[in-house]
């Protein structure tokens, strides 16, 4: 007869059981644990005012939700009950159990401090001899709202429901005033259908409105952007130079038809996402560092289009400098591509490598091999970039942005699982996203560690 080990869950440990057991050396909690006790954690603990029953620590609620985010736990109630059935959770606690309120809040009360985090995080990258921040690779990607884009109304569609409703509205005025007289169905309250849709009318008026404020923030930056282009156009006339193009078209203040607000999310807007379709997101950016793929950088942005992106990720890579060192060699595909872009690195000491087209997938097999010809002495700096791009070593670093940024990308959405912000509003997801990518970075770090 077989020998089976006898499950014995009733004898109590004759010692205290130590949580320093219940994890093997190297394990992923541990090192957060390590990593979260040498960053300067003191503008969080003084905004305790000490009042009350006593607090969790923000080291052990940072710990649960980077560990949480690492391995694909978002929510605030799953990650209360994990800190009883996960034995990882049960070590980052302490043995404690947070409550969902209490973990929500934290997450949500410091997301402003979430950034001055993640720049701790890659200095202490920078002390473990796991990054030199030199050369990096730029992109962004879609990431779902938390919206439905079934609850999107576009101007155009509100301005004909306001038409039908307030025709709507008349009418059972009408109908109210003959109530003796008029065939009215059973079961109908005027008064109920008539408030219902002058509620309904209040809330299309205030969509209408907020949708106004992004189109004239709009407006402002597109008519920025435009009498840039003229003034440039002006100068290369002035000078005799050849004219560039069509003339560019004057942004016109007025809403689109299309112009969209979600109810639910209204700062998020409707994207086209890869594989076809549209989805309610935000485009998320990352820096990543070609040599350890962590990233250095983090954006947030409502616009779908990458070319707008560069200078506020310069300028963020431009302020961490100052701690991480400066960036030499950015590096991004054709969605980044102008010549301000350009003009931006090159004034900053940053040397652009941004695909101005797509690349054949069967290029003929001499351009692998050779050169092109020498670059005349009055070229632009985009034309110096084009002719960079096409030499054997610029193709060389080229190569890098699809080994180093668009796996982070894949990652974080496969493996850790974020593919839907859990908070609402640019602000609150522009934290969440630095959460992530923290997450991602100590993840990171405990490989490159080994």
């Amino acid at each position: 007869m077989a020998h089976f080990i006898d499950p014995d869950r009733k004898t109590s440990y004759l010692l205290p059981p130590s949580m320093e057991d219940w994890l093997p050396e190297g394990h992923l909690a541990r090192f957060i644990v390590e990593v979260i006790e040498q960053l300067d954690l003191s503008r969080l603990v003084k905004q305790y005012a000490g009042r009350g029953c006593k607090a969790y620590h923000p080291a052990t609620l940072l710990a649960i939700l980077v560990y949480g985010y690492a391995n694909g736990v978002f929510s605030s109630r799953k990650l209360e009950q994990a800190t009883y059935d996960s034995v990882a959770f049960r070590y980052l606690a302490a043995g404690g159990h947070p409550d969902h309120d209490t973990l929500a809040n934290f997450r949500r009360r410091f997301l402003g401090e979430l950034q001055n985090l993640f720049v701790q995080v890659l200095e202490l990258a920078q002390e473990m001899k796991l990054l030199r921040v030199g050369r990096v690779c730029l992109d962004g990607t879609k990431i779902h709202a938390n919206a439905s884009k079934h609850q999107a109304l576009s101007h155009g569609h509100i301005e004909q429901m306001e038409r039908q409703l307030k025709a709507e509205v008349r009418e059972l005025f009408a109908l109210a005033e003959q109530a003796d007289q008029a065939v009215i169905p059973d079961g109908v309250n005027l008064p109920e259908e008539i408030r219902r849709r002058e509620d309904r009318l209040v809330v299309m008026a205030a969509a209408k409105a907020k949708i106004a404020e992004w189109v004239q923030s709009r407006y402002e930056k597109e008519k920025i952007l435009y009498d840039e282009k003229m003034a440039r156009r002006a100068e290369r006339e002035a000078t005799g130079q050849k004219r560039l193009g069509k003339e560019p078209k004057a942004p016109d203040p007025a809403p689109k038809a299309q112009d969209q607000i979600n109810l639910t999310d209204e700062e998020s807007r409707i994207m086209p996402v890869s594989g076809g379709g549209f989805e309610q997101s935000y485009n998320t950016q990352a820096a990543v560092d070609d040599q350890t793929m962590l990233v250095v950088a983090t954006g947030v942005s409502q616009a779908p289009n990458d070319k707008e992106q560069v200078l506020p990720m310069l300028a963020t890579l431009q302020t961490q400098a100052a701690v991480l060192g400066p960036i030499e060699t950015l590096v991004a595909d054709t969605g980044y591509c102008s010549e301000k872009n350009v003009e931006a690195c090159e004034a900053l000491g940053i040397t652009p490598f941004i695909a101005v087209a797509r690349e054949d997938h069967h290029p003929d097999w001499r351009q692998r091999h050779t050169e092109p010809e020498e670059l005349a002495e009055d070229a632009t700096l985009m034309q110096a970039m084009i002719h960079r791009l096409k030499t054997q070593a610029g193709r060389s670093v080229y190569r890098l942005r699809k080994q180093t940024v668009e796996p982070v990308f894949g990652i974080i959405k496969s493996v850790m699982g974020f593919r839907q912000f859990s908070l609402r509003g640019l602000r609150q997801v522009q934290g969440e996203w630095s959460l992530v990518c923290l997450a991602w970075n100590i993840k990171r770090m405990a490989v490159l560690r080994l």
